[in-house]
């Protein structure tokens, strides 16, 4: 009996505490970057935004191939829907004549590293280096200094943030991903966003993946019937007066 009674006692203990931590995960909201819980510091870049207005941002993000994004461009265009491609370094040289396409056709250009390194594995100095390329490749071309930084793999640490912050640069993730990289039917890339996005959400797409054109005129479409505005990241997000939640939600001070 007593023995019993110990492992109850201990069970009773753990759903405590377990149930203490879902409410604290739930309900503990709004802590500003930088902010300090669970003893220790941490920085968070932004998933999404807190927002009453019907809209969502759509990203592409461009390292392997080019095939697709003249079509994407295209559609874009037809539902007078612009978005935000996050370019890395080395398909910037390989197609720059694609860059200024997407440039000079209104849509937002941000940063997506150099080389598509883990960043969280690079020095400071080190990831200085990868955004400063990043950024002079895309000046040199547009003229246009990008706002926007999205690491590779979503991968990102403490150090990260401040080196974004030391450049000016909006560290941005995505709160709907809608998979295409992995190969799904157009239909299911549409079903995952329709069911998953909400107001203020950062859809992840890539430029070439496999079924991303026939896959994109359904989102746009689902959309335009929900009449859900699209706009490029930058013009979703706030620039300041700002807090950012353990969800990585930015939320207008």
């Amino acid at each position: 009996m007593k023995v019993i009674f110990i492992r109850k006692t201990t069970l009773l203990l753990v759903v405590g505490i377990l149930a203490f931590l879902s409410a604290f995960s739930l309900d503990y909201v709004g802590v500003e970057v930088g902010a300090t819980y669970f003893g220790g510091e941490r920085k968070l870049p932004i998933y999404s935004v807190q927002t009453d207005e019907n809209k969502v941002a759509i990203s592409f993000d461009a390292a392997w191939g080019a095939d697709k994004t003249r079509d994407i461009i295209s559609i874009c265009n037809s539902y007078g829907v612009k978005a935000t491609f996050f370019l890395v370094g080395f398909w910037i040289e390989k197609y720059p004549d694609m860059v200024k396409e997407i440039y000079n056709n209104g849509f937002e250009i941000g940063l997506h590293s150099n080389t598509h390194p883990d960043m969280t594995k690079l020095t400071k100095s080190e990831m200085r280096e990868e955004l400063e390329t990043n950024i002079k490749l895309i000046q040199d071309l547009t003229g246009y200094r990008p706002k926007l930084f999205r690491p590779p793999y979503g991968y990102y640490n403490n150090a990260l943030i401040e080196v974004c912050d030391s450049l000016e640069l909006s560290c941005i993730e995505w709160s709907v991903d809608s998979l295409d990289w992995k190969g799904l039917s157009a239909s299911e890339i549409a079903g995952r966003v329709s069911t998953q996005s909400k107001n203020g959400s950062i859809l992840l797409f890539h430029n070439n993946s496999d079924n991303i054109i026939e896959g994109l005129k359904m989102v746009l479409e689902y959309y335009a019937i929900k009449d859900t505005k699209i706009v490029p990241v930058g013009e979703l997000i706030y620039y300041d007066n700002f807090s950012i939640n353990i969800q990585g939600v930015q939320i207008k001070n």
